[in-house]
């Protein structure tokens, strides 16, 4: 079997062609959703007459979700733009528009987490809450095999991969640099990425985000780097253990801060944060993937620079706990703390909103 799609090998000079032609000042606007399983994306385009200045702008549309009712009109649900962005592969003046999905009844689709969060987000925003996401992902080929692998075998051990240059090393670096590219001129708030310790395992970053912008921007970060590996013919994986064995896992490790915490004697909140996250390990594994807990069971094993799903702990600079404080804010006494139990397929509006929840809200403020 092949190891990248057919589509990869259209011909896109003649692409190029096409896409150059003039709007005639007509805009694109591409709506962006969670998919009903609340792991993945989907979207579909129209035009509007002219382009949009702000969310007003972008009217509602809808979609279609088959159902087991009787009454098919309740199948029917509404796609709500939250936030526009850039697209970088129409160009300006196009957009992506993210949506939250709403049913029949205008209430919050299943999977959308992000109405929860922005509730919880405007109840702690006196904190000024900032996160920042670390998304590690594989490139696989549509063989299902990590791209650049064997065959019929695997690569050398981990060790030469992190953070990697060369050819026998760095396995994709093309799709990784675009996808950067693409997240700059759509918007989005990447500030960084890597080579990863296992072959064809790249990670991304995204923040600081204050409050919901952090979901927002993860998820279309998500919607380009698909888009981005889809050009290129190969998969972009969330899944948190993609290959069994002595390869490390791939979670979205996230970074959290307070105005508190940022300012002088900040470490004093951060530890106190820590101590009540300590009280509900329980309930954040649940939430920290999508499968309440079954897909970290596979990753967070106490091996690979993970903790133990089954206990909590804490520590400066330690890569294999549950929170780390990094040696930087330990020494300087202020600054942020690191969540490393998300899995690389979590939802980053369920997360940020158990974090949130757990550190900043008093039990009758929940």
């Amino acid at each position: 079997m092949a190891s990248v799609s057919v589509s990869s090998g259209l011909n896109k000079t003649l692409r190029q062609h096409y896409m150059s032609l003039p709007q005639r000042g007509l805009c694109q606007v591409t709506y962006v959703w969670v998919k009903g399983s609340g792991e993945g994306l989907r979207n579909k385009t129209r035009t509007l007459d002219r382009e949009p200045q702000g969310l007003e702008d972008i009217p509602e549309w809808n979609i279609f979700a088959p159902t087991c009712e009787k009454d098919q009109s309740k199948s029917v649900m509404y796609l709500i733009p939250v936030r526009i962005f850039s697209d970088p592969f129409t160009l300006d003046p196009n957009k992506l528009a993210l949506c939250e999905v709403l049913q029949y009844n205008r209430l919050p689709a299943e999977t959308n987490l992000r109405s929860d969060c922005n509730k919880v987000m405007d109840k702690v925003k006196e904190h000024i809450p900032w996160f920042g996401m670390e998304q590690e992902y594989t490139l696989l080929g549509i063989n299902g095999r990590p791209y650049g692998w064997p065959s019929n075998g695997f690569p050398a051990p981990q060790g030469p991969y992190d953070c990697s240059i060369g050819a026998d090393r760095a396995y994709g670096r093309d799709i990784v640099e675009c996808h950067y590219k693409a997240c700059l001129y759509a918007g989005v708030k990447i500030c960084g990425t890597n080579a990863e310790s296992m072959p064809s395992q790249w990670e991304f970053q995204v923040g600081p985000c204050e409050g919901i912008e952090m979901g927002d921007h993860l998820w279309m970060a998500r919607f380009l780097l698909h888009r981005v590996s889809e050009d290129f013919g190969v998969v972009a994986s969330l899944d948190p253990k993609p290959m069994t064995g002595n390869w490390n896992g791939s979670g979205c490790h996230t970074n959290v801060s307070t105005k508190d915490m940022r300012a002088e004697g900040g470490l004093r909140y951060i530890e106190q944060a820590i101590e009540k996250l300590s009280t509900r390990h329980a309930e954040h594994i649940k939430v920290y993937d999508p499968h309440n807990g079954r897909d970290n069971m596979r990753r967070l094993t106490g091996l690979h620079e993970t903790s133990s799903i089954h206990d909590f702990s804490a520590g400066v600079a330690n890569r294999g706990a549950s929170v780390r404080i990094p040696r930087q804010v330990g020494q300087e006494g202020r600054g942020y703390f690191e969540d490393r139990r998300p899995s690389a397929n979590c939802d980053p509006y369920a997360v940020t909103a158990a974090i949130a929840r757990t550190c900043f809200l008093d039990e009758e403020e929940e």
